[in-house]
């Protein structure tokens, strides 16, 4: 666990660096995801770091708000609430609201066995899944606001995890459009900026290769997969690569394909 939340940490001071010097007129850009401006990612994370560290420390407690909320008539209304909260806060409070609940997160997650089961919105994950949840959340918002303010976002080989969370979310993809769930899976071989090579379900016909980033933006609907260096192998891979989505919720709209 200390590793994971390591990298975590690594993650969110990376993007702390892009908008800690920013005036009322950078918080306000609009970013790539339609409706959200850079202080809306901000925003989003600081909300979700802060849910985060509560499903460690008052799991019970958790639960039961998460219940109440899928019951409501419009659970991801909640997205709106997040927003005028975060836009109704100056600069440096936004910025500290995030700090103070990153710290808390990693506070709540260091020393937790990482076979641990935490609730969430949807069914409970082991802690080092929330971990690693929390860093592909981070570098995914992260890079909606580097694309924003029109500058270069690391992609170190933290982002690892990120795709490892697209692998483990292979079915759900599939099931949470309404599709079956494929029996056979996608051999993934993945380069890191170090050089570093990841290989996943080896063994299978249908293959993906190409750069750890490129197949990390796919899973996170930062990129279309044919504005990537990936090389798609077989009809799987191919549908896969169109429906990929690591994180929670309804089926994302995905980024058009560049010129569309």
């Amino acid at each position: 666990m200390e590793q994971v939340v390591s990298d975590l940490a690594g993650e969110q001071e990376a993007l702390d660096r892009l908008v800690a010097g920013l005036d009322d007129a950078g918080w306000a850009v609009d970013t790539p995801a339609a409706g959200w401006n850079v202080a809306d990612q901000i925003s989003h994370l600081a909300y979700f770091d802060e849910k985060a560290a509560r499903s460690v420390t008052d799991p019970e407690g958790f639960a039961a708000e998460v219940a109440a909320l899928m019951a409501s008539d419009d659970p991801w209304g909640l997205e709106e609430e997040i927003m005028a909260r975060g836009r109704a806060m100056s600069g440096t409070d936004r910025l500290g609201w995030w700090r103070e609940s990153r710290q808390g997160l990693h506070s709540a997650m260091r020393g937790l066995d990482p076979d641990e089961r935490v609730p969430w919105y949807g069914p409970p994950m082991r802690a080092y899944s929330s971990a690693q949840a929390r860093l592909m959340e981070t570098w995914a918002h992260g890079q909606d606001v580097a694309d924003a303010l029109g500058v270069e976002y690391p992609a170190g080989d933290r982002i690892h995890h990120v795709a490892e969370l697209g692998i483990k979310t292979f079915s759900w993809s599939f099931r949470n459009r309404g599709l079956p769930a494929p029996e056979q899976r996608v051999r993934v071989v993945l380069r890191g900026s170090s050089g570093r090579v990841w290989v996943w379900n080896e063994g299978c016909d249908a293959n993906i290769t190409g750069p750890l980033r490129d197949f990390c933006l796919v899973v996170t609907q930062r990129r279309h997969h044919a504005d990537t260096r990936l090389v798609i192998q077989g009809g799987l891979a191919r549908r896969w690569m169109q429906i990929a989505q690591a994180y929670a919720g309804p089926p994302g709209p995905g980024r058009p394909r560049s010129g569309e």
